[in-house]
């Protein structure tokens, strides 16, 4: 990403091609972006130029995945060189997004924002070799990210706001639907949310209270309805504005824990 205020960049370049490096790209491509494409693999970015013009076939106004998109013809947006953003999309292994960050820093601008898509490690333990920290964060997509608009923004201790304010108005941009999280923390909110939801469900089905079939319909059939359009917050205020209703059902589900 870039966090340049004074000049309209429109290339964005995605460090690997792999499923994630490829969905982001037909994201930006999406939100009037040229992508341009790395990988260190030999044959992997041609790989992932013909597989990104497959997947966007069937998509409307030349290759573009939103209502809203103002892109050009998908073959007229996409290349394997050039840069202005630089999003890292490696697969999970530490050291080596430590190794692709400490050589794109010295490649890249002093205005382009450093960004992780990594979805369970820690931009202090990412970004630990680099020397300019207050450009960096994880932007961690919900996969495939060109459908499901959700991305986590997870600040290093040392990222500065207007950072923050930049890839936050960037995500918009691009069609993305962002939350930022104020300080870094291992799992971040979306997985740590949804363990919660799993492990309460095994301690369900564990204890014999209901099936595995049954669980998965609380969620496909009643929770995961209702969550899909209003999140549980919400949910609370409309249920009793003056939180009646919030502080009821917290004080059963205490109860409940002093019983287990």
């Amino acid at each position: 990403f870039t966090s340049s205020k004074n000049k309209a960049k429109t290339k964005s370049s995605h460090v690997c091609s792999g499923l994630i490096g490829r969905s982001w790209a037909l994201v930006f491509i999406s939100g009037g972006f040229s992508v341009r494409i790395y990988d260190a693999q030999p044959g992997m970015a041609s790989s992932a130029l013909h597989s990104i013009r497959s997947v966007s076939v069937s998509a409307p106004k030349g290759g573009c995945l939103r209502e809203n998109c103002s892109a050009q013809p998908l073959r007229s947006v996409l290349s394997s060189h050039g840069t202005d953003r630089s999003p890292e999309c490696v697969f999970e292994d530490l050291a080596v997004k430590q190794g692709v960050f400490l050589d794109v820093e010295c490649l890249v601008g002093s205005d382009v924002i450093l960004s992780s898509s990594t979805s369970c490690l820690v931009p202090s333990d990412v970004f630990s070799k680099v020397q300019h920290k207050s450009r960096c964060m994880v932007a961690h997509p919900v996969n495939p990210p060109y459908l499901v608009k959700l991305v986590e923004l997870v600040p290093h201790p040392e990222t500065s706001s207007s950072v923050m304010d930049t890839a936050h108005a960037l995500m918009t941009q691009v069609g993305q639907v962002p939350v930022r999280l104020h300080r870094e923390l291992d799992g971040f909110a979306l997985n740590r949310i949804q363990m919660a939801v799993i492990a309460e469900s095994w301690r369900l089905v564990q204890d014999g209270v209901i099936s595995v079939k049954d669980v998965d319909l609380v969620m496909s059939e009643g929770l995961g309805m209702r969550y899909a359009f209003i999140g549980p917050m919400e949910t609370m205020h409309l249920n009793a504005p003056q939180g009646n209703h919030t502080q009821r059902e917290l004080g059963l589900y205490e109860s409940a824990k002093c019983c287990a």
